[in-house]
């Protein structure tokens, strides 16, 4: 009965905590000397996820990474984990199909005082609606020291956009690594992020946005926000957007900026030309002395399309170290 997945997770404790005032400790040393295996590969039931989750929440040490797909147990038993937050530096909830409850639990992990956790993933998960506003309410926390947030594929809308921009103003300076691949942002969604971007404050460094269905305006509304605050941005990648050259010379507005310190720049499947080959080498020609690593795979380029960019990989007056185009 104990091992049904009919308990719930509060009354699996309860029953974890009955079995050690009877002096039954069988799940207790089970949970015991699971952790202090090297093999993980042994099956938990829920009534041990919810027992292990809770041991964790209460140890004195801070667990340096939770990650619900390296434990061998049902999509149930994943989610009794996630308590476990709260006391942890990296999570990783990837594609463990989250509730709007499991994502106040990692809202309040965010806002707890101490807050521990400095990296989240949580990429594959549908985060719409009041999902967004529960999880963007501890991101907004004074509390929240996350440094980096990845939610790849969550099918983010414009309204997730709208509450993940507010939170991410309101709380800039930790955040380092911000990662949205795969959503369809489209240039809308952009736009309501560029707010946050455009934060005097933030300390953003590296930026994904692959196959965000972006085109031209948004390299118009992303040039806008960094000139803005150009300093921290050190890496972008825009891989699988329909830029076009138009695009490209948008962003080039940004790297010829002096305050630019972008180090490197993707821009594969972009849809660029020659004409766009041409204004990076202009861009990187007038403020040589920060971008290392520029690619450019999958534009169906030729040698001859980005000969004064390599060029400019020879030239030691030049930072450009890394190119690739084929």
């Amino acid at each position: 009965m104990m091992n049904s997945d009919k308990i719930s997770p509060d009354r699996s404790i309860n029953i974890f905590y009955c079995l050690i005032e009877m002096n039954n400790l069988s799940i207790h040393q089970d949970i015991q000397e699971f952790l202090k295996s090297k093999n993980r590969s042994e099956r938990l039931s829920e009534i041990h996820c919810s027992a292990l989750a809770h041991m964790l929440q209460m140890s004195e040490e801070v667990l340096e990474e939770l990650d619900l797909q390296k434990y061998n147990t049902s999509d149930q038993g994943r989610h009794r984990l996630i308590p476990a937050v709260r006391n942890c530096r990296k999570a990783r909830l990837a594609q463990c199909g989250l509730s709007e409850t499991h994502y106040e639990v990692v809202a309040s992990a965010l806002k707890s005082n101490p807050s521990h956790l400095t990296e989240l993933d949580m990429s594959g998960n549908k985060l719409q609606g009041s999902g967004a506003k529960l999880l963007c309410a501890g991101l907004k926390s004074p509390n929240c020291r996350l440094e980096t947030l990845r939610l790849e594929k969550c099918s983010l809308s414009d309204i997730s956009c709208d509450y993940l921009a507010s939170a991410l103003k309101s709380n800039p300076s930790h955040l380092k690594h911000l990662d949205l691949s795969l959503n369809m942002l489209q240039d809308s969604g952009l736009e309501r992020l560029c707010g946050f971007l455009e934060n005097p404050h933030g300390g953003l460094q590296t930026l994904r946005l692959e196959w965000c269905s972006l085109s031209q305006v948004s390299c118009y509304y992303l040039a806008s926000a960094m000139k803005s605050n150009p300093s921290h941005v050190k890496h972008l990648v825009l891989r699988g957007n329909n830029l076009q050259d138009l695009g490209v010379k948008q962003l080039c507005g940004f790297l010829e900026s002096p305050c630019c310190r972008l180090e490197t720049l993707r821009l594969e499947y972009c849809f660029i030309s020659a004409v766009g080959c041409e204004y990076l080498h202009s861009a990187l020609t007038f403020n040589p002395t920060h971008l290392r690593e520029l690619e450019l795979r999958g534009n169906n380029l030729q040698d001859l399309h980005v000969k004064r960019l390599s060029d400019l990989v020879e030239n030691s007056h030049y930072s450009l170290e890394t190119l690739r185009w084929s």
